[in-house]
C-alpha cells in the first residue's frame, strides 16, 4: 500500500511518516510505503485515481480532488489545529502577532496551503488588494518531490520573497539562520481564533477503501494512534526517523520540533473542528453546501482515536 504526504522534511505530517518508518503500520499488518507528492492537491488526486491508498495531508485540501466531500473521508487527525507559520524577513522588524507587516510584501505559500493565510488575513481586517499583499508560490518550488518548508527558507535567505507561510521545519531553519522571524503561529494562539480550525494534519482514505476494506482503514488509524503515543512517551524516537529521511541539519532539529507539537497529538476529529473547517472552505469558495459530520469523517473509527 502507499501513503502520500505533501511535505517530508517537516514536522507537519510526522505521525504518518513515523508510523511507516518506526514500523507501526507493519505492526498492524499493513505493508505501507511512503511517497512524497507535492503539492497537496496532487496527493489527493493520486488517491482519487488509485495511485495511493492514503494521504496524510491538510484536511481541507481533500476538496481539491473530492468536491463536496463525495467519495472520501477523514480517518483521524495526525495533530490538532492549523499548523503553518508566517515567517517574515528578520530585517524588516516584524513583531509577533502583527499581521500588518504583510502590507506591500510578497509571501511565498504552497498551493492550497495559501488559502489558510488568505482567509486569516481577511479575518484579521486586511484587504489583500488594497494592502498590496502578494501571496504566490515560492520560486523554485515546482515538481512533485519538493520539500516546501526548506525551499521557502532558502528563498527567504536569498531575498526572493519577503516572507513565507509554511511548516515548522521551514520556520525553524529560517529563524536559526537569522534570516526570518516568526509572526504567526496559529496553533499557539496567534491570529483570529477561528483560524485554529481552518484545517489540520489528517489521514484520509476513499470511501472505496473504507467500505471495501474497513479492517485496513481501522489498522491505519491504530497505527497513527500508536505512533502518537510512542512519540509522547519518547520524543527522541523522532530523531530515529529524521536520521533515516532528513539531511543532517534538519535531522538534528526534528526531535525538538516534535516535542513542541506533542500537546496537539490527538487523533480526534471533533464536530467543532469539522464545522470550523467547512465554514472556512465555504468562505474561500471550495465548498458550496452544508456537509454533515458523518460525510466528512469516518466516525465508525472514533473509538480507536483514544487507543481503544
Amino acid at each position: 500500500m502507499k501513503l502520500a504526504v505533501p511535505d517530508l522534511i517537516s514536522n507537519s505530517y510526522f505521525p504518518a511518516v513515523a508510523a511507516v518508518e518506526l514500523g507501526f503500520f507493519n505492526e498492524q499488518g499493513l505493508d505501507v510505503a511512503l511517497e512524497l507528492v507535492f503539492p497537496v492537491d496532487k496527493a489527493y488526486q493520486a488517491m482519487r485515481d488509485g495511485a495511493v491508498d492514503f494521504v496524510g495531508g491538510s484536511a481541507h485540501s481533500v476538496l481539491a480532488a473530492f468536491p463536496e466531500w463525495q467519495g472520501v473521508k477523514l480517518l483521524c487527525a495526525q495533530a490538532q489545529g492549523m499548523y503553518w507559520f508566517l515567517v517574515m524577513r528578520a530585517d524588516i522588524g516584524a513583531v509577533r502577532g502583527d499581521v500588518s507587516v504583510v502590507r506591500g510584501r510578497s509571501i511565498g505559500a504552497a498551493p492550497w496551503v495559501e488559502m489558510g493565510l488568505r482567509r486569516l488575513l481577511i479575518e484579521a481586517g486586511l484587504d489583500l488588494e488594497r494592502d498590496q499583499v502578494t501571496i504566490a508560490p515560492v520560486p523554485g518550488a515546482s515538481g512533485t518531490n519538493v520539500n516546501f518548508g526548506l525551499t521557502a527558507a532558502k528563498a527567504l535567505e536569498d531575498g526572493k520573497i519577503d516572507g513565507f507561510w509554511a511548516n515548522g521545519m521551514g520556520a525553524e531553519v529560517a529563524v536559526g539562520r537569522g534570516v526570518g522571524a516568526v509572526v504567526l503561529d496559529v496553533r499557539r494562539g496567534d491570529g483570529p481564533r477561528a483560524c485554529f480550525n481552518y484545517t489540520m494534519a489528517s489521514l484520509a482514505a476513499t470511501d472505496r477503501l473504507i467500505d471495501g476494506s474497513p479492517e485496513i482503514a481501522a489498522a491505519a488509524v491504530r497505527a497513527i494512534v500508536k505512533t502518537q503515543a510512542a512519540l509522547r512517551a519518547d520524543p527522541a524516537r523522532a530523531g530515529e526517523v529524521g536520521r533515516k529521511l532528513f539531511p543532517p541539519a534538519e535531522a538534528a532539529l526534528i526531535t525538538e520540533l516534535i516535542r513542541r507539537d506533542l500537546p496537539y497529538y490527538d487523533a480526534t476529529i471533533s464536530s467543532d473542528f469539522v464545522a470550523g473547517m467547512n465554514q472556512f472552505a465555504r468562505d474561500i469558495g471550495i465548498l458550496k453546501g452544508t456537509v454533515p459530520y458523518d460525510r466528512v469523517v469516518a466516525a465508525r473509527f472514533a473509538p480507536l482515536w483514544q487507543g481503544h
